[in-house]
C-alpha cells in the first residue's frame, strides 16, 4: 500500500492494491441448482434478442436465479474491483465506522458503510458477520452521499464499473420487455443512470463465524429473503453459500421449499455474473417474472479459511417510476394477470384513481423494515406493504 504507480485517476496518483486471489472451488458434493446461462455476447446478433429472452423466461419461470455471460466487462476490470473492496476491508474498524460513512437505516438510505457486527441475530448474543459498502451512483445528483476517502484514488474506475454494471442490466431490462411483449425501452427507461434512483454497487464481506455460533443460528450468514429492487448481479466468486429455495416447477417428484447451491459460473476469465429478478419486477409483471427467494449459509469446510468477498450491482427503480402492473403488456392481458379498462385497473390500484406508489417510496420504506433495528428477528410470515404493493416476508 505504500508503493506507488504512474496511473492516474481523478488527478490522485493510485497506489498498488495486493492483488485479490479467487477461492478454489469447493470439492464437497452439494445440492447444486440448474442455472441457466444468458450469452449478452450475442445480443445484437440477428434474432439475437427474440432467442435471449425466451431463454431468460425459461430461466426465470425455472429457478428466478440465471447467469449471464459475454457482458462486455474485461476480468482485469472485474479483478480490479475485487481487488479495491478487499483493501477498504482491510482498513482498521475505525477509519470505516465513522457515523458520516454510516448507512440511513432510520430514513431507508442504503449508500455508504453497512456495519459488521452491527445487530443480534433471532435474539441470541450471535452477531452479523456481514460489512457492505454501497456505493451510490457517480454523478452530480449524489455529491452528498457518503464518499469513504479511500475510494478517492480509485474513483474513476469505480465510477466505470458502475456505469458498466447497469448498462449489462439495460440489456436484461430489454429482454424483458420483449417477454413481456412490451416497447423494449419499457422497463431501461425508468432505469437511467443520469436518472435518480438508489441502485447501487456493493463490495460485501462475510467473516467466518465459529462454528457454535453458526449452530445458534442455523448456519445462517443471510436470511432468506427476495431483493427489494429491480434486478440484482453478482459477479461470481466461488464460495459456496448462495442458496434458491426452489419451486414446484423446479423438478419432478421434488418438493417445493427445498433448498440449492448455486453454483460458480464457468468462464476462462472469471467474468461470470449470477443475476436474479427484484421484488420491483415482480410488481411491474404481475408475478409473471417473479422474485426468488434465497439466503447465504454458512461455506463447506474447505472455504472456510477466508473472508467471503462479493462484488454486487442492485438496481433499483427509478425514484419517480410508479410500480404497479404493467397493464399495456399484451401477454399480461391474454393470461389475466392485469385488467385493461380504465375502471378495472383503478380497482387493482385499490382506489378509484390509483395509489402510486413510486420506486424511492417503495425501496426506503423497504430498507427501513428490513434494516432499521438491532436484531435480526424471525419474521417469517410476516407482511410488509407500501400502498398495495404487499410482501408476505420469509426472512429468518
Amino acid at each position: 500500500m505504500t508503493t506507488q504507480d504512474s496511473t492516474r485517476s481523478n488527478n490522485q496518483i493510485k497506489p498498488d492494491l495486493p492483488k485479490w486471489q479467487r477461492p478454489e472451488k469447493t470439492q464437497h458434493d452439494l445440492p447444486w441448482a440448474d442455472i441457466q446461462i444468458i450469452d449478452l455476447s450475442t445480443f445484437d446478433d440477428p434474432g439475437g434478442k427474440e432467442k435471449l429472452a425466451a431463454e431468460l423466461r425459461d430461466a426465470i419461470h425455472h429457478t428466478g436465479f440465471f447467469s449471464v455471460v459475454g457482458s462486455g466487462i474485461s476480468g482485469a476490470e472485474v479483478q480490479r474491483q475485487y481487488d479495491i473492496a478487499q483493501a477498504f476491508f482491510a482498513l482498521p474498524h475505525e477509519a470505516k465506522a465513522k457515523p458520516e460513512y454510516k448507512c440511513d437505516f432510520a430514513n431507508g438510505n442504503y449508500f455508504g458503510y453497512r456495519e459488521i457486527y452491527e445487530a443480534t441475530i433471532r435474539g441470541t448474543e450471535v452477531r452479523n458477520n456481514v460489512e457492505q459498502w454501497n456505493h451510490a451512483k457517480f454523478t452530480a445528483l449524489y455529491a452528498g452521499e457518503a464518499r469513504h476517502p479511500f475510494f478517492a484514488a480509485y474513483e474513476g474506475e469505480i465510477a466505470e464499473f458502475s456505469r458498466k454494471a447497469l448498462g449489462v442490466a439495460q440489456k436484461l431490462l430489454e429482454l424483458c420487455a420483449l417477454i413481456l411483449e412490451l416497447p423494449p425501452a419499457f422497463f431501461a427507461d425508468q432505469h437511467h443512470y443520469e436518472s435518480t434512483s438508489d441502485d447501487h454497487l456493493r463490495y460485501m464481506s462475510y467473516r467466518p463465524r465459529p462454528r457454535a455460533d453458526d449452530a445458534r443460528v442455523d448456519n445462517t450468514w443471510a436470511r432468506a429473503h427476495t431483493d427489494f429492487g429491480t434486478l440484482t448481479l453478482l459477479w461470481s466468486q466461488n464460495v459456496a453459500g448462495l442458496q434458491i429455495k426452489t419451486a414446484n416447477s423446479y423438478a419432478e417428484g421434488e418438493d417445493e421449499g427445498s433448498w440449492k447451491y448455486v453454483p460458480p459460473v464457468e468462464t476462462d476469465d472469471n467474468t461470470g455474473i449470477i443475476c436474479n429478478v427484484g421484488d420491483a419486477l415482480d410488481f411491474w409483471s404481475a408475478s409473471y417474472l417473479k422474485s426468488t427467494t434465497h439466503r447465504v449459509v454458512r461455506p463447506p469446510p474447505d472455504q472456510l479459511g477466508a473472508n467471503r468477498l462479493g462484488l454486487f450491482y442492485f438496481v433499483r427503480p427509478g425514484d419517480d417510476a410508479e410500480i404497479k402492473p404493467a397493464a399495456a403488456s399484451p401477454l399480461l392481458r391474454r393470461l389475466g394477470l392485469v385488467k385493461g379498462s380504465s375502471e378495472e385497473k383503478a380497482q387493482e390500484n385499490g382506489s378509484e384513481e390509483g395509489e402510486k406508489v413510486t420506486g424511492k417510496m417503495y425501496v426506503r420504506e423497504r430498507v427501513k423494515d428490513y434494516h432499521s433495528h438491532g436484531d435480526y428477528a424471525d419474521r417469517t410470515g410476516q407482511v410488509f406493504q407500501v400502498g398495495n404493493l404487499r410482501i408476505v416476508d420469509e426472512a429468518r
